[in-house]
């Protein structure tokens, strides 16, 4: 079924695709993107809680781990619905504002927290160069604007691709390529002129995740610039370890960015299982692993849950 609207009164419908050629398994891959999603969930939660009740966890540091972590149950809550419904539900359909919506809350989420990450990057710059004033430069009031100012961008370079979106017809085969709507999956079903939407596109792309790459890539020259100035070895391996669950998290998130950037590219003769594959990995893998990677490699994360659960006392 192709539909379209040539008068502006039909809404179109989209079809949401699974895993070709595995649709007999696709009860199976629900239980496994259960465990996804309850994993992330759990995991971002877990974080939220430990900061919350932790008063020697109300620093900087943990106040941006904290707007992380509800970023990441933002992410998981947005692709949640529409995964379900394809896997599990069998029932594919998809309305064309439910779709746009779809896609705002995920792009508003993956540009989020590249802005975060760079607000970290920079908590990190300040605490290992300027320790001094660490405190007096990031207070609670400066880390609520620097929240906003991050989320304010986030929704104010993504709101209008979905407003462009809902003012094109559609007159192709509507079926999409992932299990949730993305901007360039939905565009290319278009047969309007798309060219507004497409450098557009590219350039907030540009804006946000290539800038904040190079932000946090200048942030660590300068911090391991500083770290080298330290007198002695112990010191500089102190200093050093703050950033590494930071490190591991940009790395978490940018690696399957650049991944699937790549792969739409210069990819195109792979099997459309490979596509949606690094897609999924590229929206979940992010929000599973990244309050993993902050409970085992920061000491302060890790007592904070066992003081939480009523292990501490074991230790």
């Amino acid at each position: 079924m192709v539909v379209w609207n040539t008068n502006g009164t039909m809404e179109p419908i989209f079809i949401l695709k699974g895993f070709p050629g595995l649709e007999y398994a696709h009860s199976w891959l629900s239980i496994l993107f259960c465990c996804v999603f309850l994993g992330s969930f759990i995991g971002n939660i877990t974080i939220l809680s430990v900061i919350w009740i932790e008063s020697s966890l109300h620093q900087p540091m943990y106040y941006f781990l904290s707007i992380l972590a509800l970023n990441d149950l933002g992410m998981s809550l947005s692709t949640l619905p529409t995964i379900f419904s394809v896997l599990w539900l069998h029932t594919p359909e998809i309305q064309a504002s439910t779709c746009y919506a779809q896609l705002f809350f995920i792009h508003t989420f993956t540009f989020l927290e590249s802005s975060l990450l760079l607000a970290m990057a920079f908590d990190r710059f300040v605490a290992i160069c300027r320790p001094l004033h660490y405190t007096t430069i990031l207070t609670n009031r400066v880390i609520g604007k620097i929240a906003l100012a991050c989320l304010l961008r986030s929704m104010g370079v993504v709101l209008p691709t979905p407003l462009l979106l809902s003012h094109y017809h559609y007159c192709h085969d509507n079926v999409l390529s992932h299990p949730f709507c993305l901007h360039q999956d939905v565009l290319k079903l278009s047969c309007s002129d798309v060219r507004i939407n497409n450098i557009y596109g590219l350039c907030i792309v540009i804006v946000t995740l290539g800038v904040d790459s190079v932000l946090i890539l200048l942030s660590y020259v300068l911090i391991l610039h500083a770290v080298l100035s330290i007198a002695t070895g112990e010191e500089r391996l102190k200093a050093l370890n703050t950033c590494v669950s930071h490190i591991c998290v940009v790395l978490i998130f940018f690696v399957p960015v650049i991944g699937v950037s790549m792969a739409h590219r210069f990819g195109k003769h792979l099997s459309p299982v490979v596509h949606i594959l690094m897609a999924n990995i590229y929206l979940l893998l992010p929000p599973v692993l990244n309050p993993i990677v902050y409970s085992v490699r920061t000491k302060q994360i890790r007592l904070g849950i066992l003081r939480t659960f009523g292990l501490g006392r074991r230790l």
